[in-house]
């Protein structure tokens, strides 16, 4: 099981914790800061990157990308200069993919055009809805028309653009989701990621939620139509579901995320990113301090990580079935036996397999269309066997 990793892939991600503002729905590790001194940055991530390098010598690296937070917001002389050490780094892959997260707010043509000389190939947009009022709603400080002009730039300078929207949002009907999908659908180049708005404990809107003052929310039978309807819809325009929440042409799905979902290493970096590394034969879960001073103080002390922890072989198996269930093409059982050392019991895919949930195909385990709506009862149900 030492080479297990190779079965997914290498990919490294590079986490920017800053935003222009906070949006009330996010959970993910962002701060909104006026000064952000670049240089600083970018000697951290050098640094960084010159110490997981060397623990990963050798490795063919398949996948960068820009999380956040809001990437965007780096100077592309920044991103140039990381992709640059990378480069001297890790040999790459022929169809190497390097994708920037950018929200229409902080997209300008200059900018977008620097992020492409720089080496980055693929943006991922947070458009998040396309009519104002739910914007502001989501706290979003763009404009649909802010959203359409930082679209058409993407379009202009990059072949591989993809876009984010959220529906079942406050005061949603199905009739009004499935005109703003098909909307979306018309402006899309190749990949979509629709989420349904889920309500996070933590942050603002899960205050409100339990204040009871989060009004207008669709009942769970409302959202699940949503769900199907997203599914119809996106198979007439191309753009199939490869992953529950994620749509594309044959072809263009994104390749540093099917390396988490297909249980691949991953080196992550910056505060509060997370890696997976198998280190010597053994997987090891990796986490990065959260406070972006704090991160930076630990890089300065020789490493950004706040812990480094071997996942043992159950925990491996369950992570595999967490991640692999996602996406159409399923697990490989004979893969998850290897991993764990035992095998999912034939009771439970049976019964799975009468009420219509998912589909065991010699080696391969993966949910029917009606499964994957249900995913997490079906998650539970195989780990509860284990």
């Amino acid at each position: 099981m030492a080479e297990d990793w190779k079965q997914g892939g290498f990919g490294l991600y590079i986490h920017w914790p800053f935003c222009e503002a906070k949006c009330p729905y996010c959970d993910f590790n962002s701060h909104v800061s006026k000064n952000i001194d670049q240089k600083q940055w970018l000697k951290s991530y050098i640094s960084e990157l010159d110490r997981t390098a060397a623990l990963t010598q050798g490795r063919v690296l398949n996948s960068i990308f820009f999380g956040g937070g809001t990437p965007s917001l780096m100077a592309p002389e920044t991103v140039k200069a990381i992709l640059d050490k990378v480069q001297t780094l890790w040999p790459q892959a022929n169809d190497m993919e390097i994708t920037l997260e950018a929200n229409p707010s902080s997209v300008e043509a200059g900018r977008f055009k620097g992020f492409h000389q720089a080496g980055v190939n693929r943006v991922s947009m947070g458009i998040q809805a396309l009519n104002d009022d739910d914007l502001r709603r989501l706290g979003r400080i763009h404009t649909v028309q802010d959203a359409m002009t930082a679209f058409d730039i993407a379009r202009h300078e990059f072949d591989r653009v993809s876009f984010d929207l959220i529906y079942a949002r406050q005061d949603q009907t199905l009739d009004q989701w499935q005109s703003e999908l098909r909307q979306a659908l018309s402006m899309a180049i190749d990949h979509l990621s629709l989420y349904q708005l889920t309500i996070e404990q933590g942050t603002a809107f899960g205050d409100r939620y339990n204040r009871g003052r989060l009004r207008g929310l669709p009942s769970d039978d409302t959202a699940a139509d949503m769900y199907l309807a997203t599914q119809d819809i996106c198979a007439e325009f191309d753009m199939p579901a490869y992953e529950v929440s994620n749509h594309a042409k044959i072809g263009s799905e994104s390749r540093h995320n099917l390396i988490y979902w297909r249980y691949g290493d991953y080196i992550g970096i910056g505060p509060g990113a997370h890696g997976r590394l198998t280190l010597d034969g053994q997987r090891h879960a990796t986490e990065s301090h959260l406070q972006p001073n704090v991160w930076l103080d630990a890089v300065r002390n020789g490493t950004g990580d706040s812990s480094v922890v071997p996942v043992d072989p159950v925990d491996q198996g369950a992570e595999y079935l967490l991640m692999g269930m996602r996406i159409n093409q399923g697990i490989s059982l004979s893969r998850y036996a290897a991993i764990t050392g035992q095998h999912i019991g034939t009771s439970v895919l049976s019964e799975l397999q009468d009420l219509g949930m998912i589909v065991v195909d010699q080696d391969n385990l993966k949910t029917t269309l009606q499964g994957r709506s249900i995913l997490n009862a079906i998650l539970d149900k195989l780990l509860l066997d284990q």
